[in-house]
C-alpha cells in the first residue's frame, strides 16, 4: 500500500484539527508524507522521460496509471469511490510535485480531478457517480471537460452547442474546441443549450461516454507547451444520451461550470508552482556549476537578484495556493482567493522560466537542457480555465462586493 494510502486516513484528523492559515508555512506531516511521495515518483518516473514524452507527444499512460494505483487521479473522492479520501491542499501539493517532474502530466491529473471528477462528486446522483467516477480513480480511465467552443473563448455564457429532447434520449449538437484529454478520455462533461431564450441559464451539463455515436474528434493540436497532453475539439452531431445523462439540474450548467473552474484555477495553480520550481531547480544548479570570470556565476550579483526574484515569486503564489486549497477545505468562500491564486502562479511560471533561461544562456535555448520546456510549457497556464485578464476580473469583482456599502 502506498504512502499516500496510508497518509489518508490520517488526514481527516488533521482536518478536523484547528489549522490556520498562518500555519500554511509548514505542511501538516499527512501532507508532508504526500509531497514527499509524489517528489520521489517525479524524481523517479517523470523527469527521466518528461523530455521524450514532450518531443513524441506521447501520452504519459504508464505513469498515469501508476499515479491511479497511488491515489493521486482521484484524490479528493471517497473511499467507497475508489478514491484517496483526501483534502484539496493534499491535491494541490500532490500537482506541485507531478508537475514540477512533467506538467504535461500534470494537466492530466488535473482535469481528470477537478474538472472531470469535480463536478460529478458535487452535483451527480449517487448512481451517477459510480458509474461516471470508480471507473476514472484508477488511472486505466481519465476524463475530459467540453466547455470552450470556437467562438466564444472566455464567454462561457455563450454556448451555441445545444441539445433537445426527444423521447427518453438528449440529442446533442455543435462543436467544444482546447479539449484537453480529447484523445485519451473514456469520458467527458459536455455543456449544451437546452433553452437559447434564459441565455446562460438555460445551459444544462451533460456525461457522455467516448467513443460514442455522434461524437468525433477534430485532429490533435499542435501546441506550444504540454504536448504530452492531447488536446482537440469534440465534434457532437446528432450525439443522442439517456435522458438521465444529464448532470444536476436542467439549466444548471452554467452554475457548474464555473464553480468547478474556482476549484480547477487552484489546479492549475498548483501546475504552475511545479513548473516555477522546476525553473528555480534548473537554474540554481546550474548557477553551481557553470564557471565564468574564475568563479561560478551563483557568485555574479547579476544572477543572484534573478534567484532571489525568482524565490519571492514562487513561495509567494505557493501560499496563495495553499490559502485557497483550505479556504475550499474549510467550506468558506474561495473564489477570490483561487483566482489569486492561479494569477500569481501563471504569472510566476512564466517569469521564473524565462529568468532560469536567461541564467543558463544559450544552454537554455536548447533542449539538452529543461528550460526551453518550463518555458513552453509554462505559458498555457496563463491561458487555460481562465486567461490572467479574467482572473483580474474575478478578483475585482470580488474586491468590489466587499467593499459595496
Amino acid at each position: 500500500m502506498s504512502a499516500l494510502f496510508r497518509a489518508r486516513r490520517a488526514v481527516a484528523q488533521c482536518l478536523a484539527g484547528s489549522r490556520t492559515l498562518s500555519q500554511l508555512a509548514e505542511l501538516p506531516e499527512t501532507h508532508q508524507l504526500l509531497r514527499q511521495t509524489c517528489r520521489d515518483f517525479a524524481d523517479r518516473e517523470l523527469i527521466p522521460v518528461a523530455s521524450k514524452l514532450d518531443r513524441e507527444h506521447a501520452f504519459p499512460a504508464q505513469q498515469i496509471r501508476e499515479l491511479g494505483a497511488m491515489g493521486v487521479m482521484a484524490i479528493e473522492v471517497p473511499e467507497e469511490l475508489g478514491g484517496a479520501g483526501m483534502d484539496y491542499l493534499a491535491y494541490s501539493v500532490a500537482m506541485e510535485e507531478i508537475s514540477r517532474g512533467c506538467a504535461s502530466t500534470g494537466v492530466v491529473v488535473s482535469v481528470n480531478n477537478s474538472l472531470y471528477i469535480g463536478p460529478v462528486l458535487k452535483f451527480g446522483t449517487e448512481e451517477q457517480q459510480r458509474k461516471w467516477i470508480t471507473p476514472f480513480t484508477t488511472g486505466e480511465k481519465v476524463g475530459c471537460f467540453a466547455l470552450s467552443e470556437p467562438g466564444n473563448g472566455s464567454d462561457a455564457g455563450a454556448a451555441s452547442t445545444t441539445a433537445r429532447q426527444e423521447g427518453d434520449e438528449w440529442v446533442l449538437n455543435g462543436t467544444k474546441a482546447w479539449i484537453t484529454n480529447s484523445w485519451d478520455a473514456s469520458a467527458t462533461v459536455v455543456f449544451a443549450t437546452t433553452d437559447r431564450k434564459l441565455k446562460h441559464k438555460g445551459i444544462s451539463a451533460f456525461l457522455v461516454p467516448m467513443p460514442h455515436p455522434g461524437l468525433s474528434l477534430g485532429k490533435k493540436e499542435d501546441k506550444l507547451g504540454i504536448r504530452a497532453s492531447s488536446t482537440a475539439n469534440i465534434i457532437l452531431e446528432e450525439c443522442r444520451v439517456p435522458l438521465d445523462s444529464m448532470l444536476g439540474p436542467r439549466g444548471a450548467g452554467f452554475k457548474i461550470a464555473m464553480q468547478t473552474l474556482d476549484s480547477g484555477r487552484i489546479g492549475i495553480a498548483a501546475q504552475a508552482l511545479g513548473i516555477a520550481q522546476a525553473s528555480l531547480d534548473c537554474a540554481a544548479d546550474y548557477a553551481h556549476k557553470r564557471t565564468a570570470f574564475g568563479a561560478p556565476i551563483g557568485k555574479l550579483q547579476a544572477v543572484q537578484f534573478k534567484l532571489a526574484d525568482m524565490g519571492v515569486a514562487l513561495e509567494s503564489a505557493r501560499l496563495l495556493t495553499w490559502k485557497a486549497a483550505l479556504l475550499r477545505d474549510s467550506k468558506k468562500p474561495f473564489t477570490k482567493e483561487a483566482a489569486m491564486a492561479k494569477l500569481a502562479a501563471s504569472e510566476a511560471a512564466t517569469f521564473c522560466s524565462h529568468q532560469a533561461i536567461q541564467i543558463l544562456g544559450g544552454m537554455g535555448y536548447v533542449t539538452d537542457m529543461p528550460a526551453e520546456r518550463h518555458y513552453r510549457d509554462a505559458r498555457i497556464t496563463e491561458i487555460y480555465e481562465g486567461t490572467s485578464e479574467i482572473q483580474r476580473l474575478v478578483i475585482a469583482g470580488q474586491i468590489l462586493k466587499e467593499y459595496q456599502p
